[in-house]
């Protein structure tokens, strides 16, 4: 019973220090699963504090299970068959980490951003709860606003729409 309780005291003492973001100097490491229409992959993605609610960082997408289902383009139909190039896509972004503007836990952090990609530019929303002050769990919802190619279809469709991310939330 003794091992239990002091194991239950470590646990909580774990638990009081977690912070979801720290400000300045604090860089945030997650990686999980990306699921968006035709297909499902690993989301990776890296934020570095800049100031108290500000983070800079990188992102990255690679589908794993894209759907090679035929479709009509322009009446012709046509096999999908995505390559390399159009199952991976890289993203520069920008956080607003407004968990302490929102006076939330400090063990959580909402963070609405914007991201300039291979693909497109758009926008992202997320939240993080960290259960140590090591390890946490996040969601996150990304939508293009501006496609570089309006006519994109195909392939090259994929990257290039809404798309959802969760997983695992660690600080580096």
């Amino acid at each position: 019973m003794k091992k239990i309780i002091t194991l239950l005291v470590l646990c909580s003492a774990g638990f009081a220090n977690a912070q979801a973001f720290k400000g300045k100097g604090d860089i945030k490491g997650q990686v999980g699963v990306n699921i968006q229409d035709g297909g499902t992959g690993i989301h990776v993605s890296a934020d570095f504090g800049l100031g108290e609610n500000i983070s800079l960082g990188l992102s990255s997408t690679y589908l794993l299970d894209a759907e090679n289902r035929p479709y009509y383009d322009k009446l012709v139909y046509v096999n999908d068959n995505p390559d390399f190039i159009d199952k991976f896509d890289l993203k520069a972004r920008f956080n607003a980490n407004l968990g302490n503007v929102f006076k939330l836990d400090p063990k959580m952090d909402i963070y609405p951003g914007l991201d300039l990609g291979l693909r497109n530019f758009g926008a992202h929303a997320g939240f993080r709860y960290f259960f140590t002050d090591g390890f946490g769990v996040y969601g996150e919802a990304g939508f293009p606003i501006a496609k570089y190619d309006t006519t994109v279809s195909g392939p090259q469709k994929y990257n290039n729409q809404p798309s959802f991310n969760i997983g695992a939330s660690f600080n580096m």
